[in-house]
């Protein structure tokens, strides 16, 4: 039968459970699909945990990518066996799952369905900051934190195809040789670093055009302190915490956002754009393949590795 991972009350990975559900059936404007790859993501680790609630029972993930095996009515740009995939919904720990008929965009024949369905997101992050939130053009500098990690690739390659020097920050010496395989210019290593100071080195006292910071915690307003004025803060996580509060005159004439992909992604018009652009980067390889592979049923083994830090890169469940 089909089955979900699901959880009835947060917590720990191991409140995710497997459960057996009725096989879907699509409604006018839906489509069903058989997943063969289920992206993993801190965000569902968020929705596991209640920083962002979800009505229980709740299935998370929010990408895949997988087969089309129905079809509701009034879905006419869409057929049966065609490969699709979709971000921004969640419900994604699923062997079979319904969804909107404009959330399943038609892969490119030469696409993998493993790298489409475990970095769509992250590819969809990286347009909303570097060509949506704060265009980065060429002679920008971006700072970049977890630059080893599976969004901070994504940006740093990004980033560096646009023409700006990029900062990275890593936690070990192993991380910043990968980081540096990302095209990171500049890799500052070590949790306790004065990264403000190493910033003011690096950019001549100038500080960083745009600050991309999915730390939270105390990093947060170190990361404000390293931009430059009329530059920018992007807060789009919080592994670290939850970030004290920060005076609003710590911004220095520079800009500070707190963008959501998961709501980027609501806008129907911007949506598909966004995903095709992220198609034609993944072809030209600035997203990898993922690098670690859990099947579904063990997401809870998969949500505690990403929690411990122990992922380089994007990781895939497979159904």
């Amino acid at each position: 039968m089909p089955y979900q991972m699901q959880f009835s009350t947060t917590g720990a990975p191991d409140v995710l459970q497997k459960r057996e559900v009725q096989r879907p059936e699509p409604g006018p404007g839906e489509v069903r699909i058989r997943q063969e790859a289920v992206g993993l993501n801190f965000v569902d680790v968020y929705h596991r945990t209640g920083v962002y609630p979800l009505a229980l029972p709740a299935v998370p993930g929010v990408e895949g990518a997988g087969v089309i095996e129905a079809v509701g009515p009034d879905v006419i740009d869409l057929r049966l066996g065609q490969r699709v995939a979709y971000a921004g919904v969640v419900g994604a720990y699923a062997d079979q799952r319904i969804l909107p008929a404009w959330r399943a965009v038609p892969l490119p024949d030469a696409l993998a369905i493993e790298t489409a369905g475990s970095c769509l997101l992250r590819g969809m992050t990286a347009y909303m900051l570097l060509q949506k939130l704060y265009p980065v053009s060429a002679g920008m500098s971006v700072l970049v934190h977890a630059g080893a990690g599976g969004l901070g690739s994504v940006v740093t390659r990004w980033a560096k195809l646009l023409g700006a020097e990029v900062i990275a920050t890593v936690s070990s010496e192993e991380k910043a040789e990968i980081s540096r395989s990302h095209g990171a210019d500049h890799v500052i290593v070590g949790r306790n670093v004065d990264l403000v100071r190493r910033i003011e080195e690096l950019t001549d006292g100038k500080g960083v055009h745009l600050a991309i910071d999915g730390i939270g915690g105390p990093m947060l307003e170190k990361s404000i302190a390293c931009v430059r004025p009329f530059g920018m803060t992007a807060c789009v996580g919080q592994v670290g915490g939850i970030a004290p509060p920060v005076p609003l005159s710590s911004l220095r004439s520079n800009a500070f956002a707190r963008p959501s992909v998961m709501a980027f992604s609501t806008d129907r018009e911007a949506y598909r754009p966004a995903v095709e652009t992220v198609f034609s980067m993944m072809q030209r390889g600035i997203l990898d393949g993922p690098s670690r592979r859990y099947a579904l049923d063990q997401a809870a083994v998969a949500h505690a590795d990403l929690e411990a830090g122990q992922l380089i890169g994007s990781a895939l469940l497979v159904p």
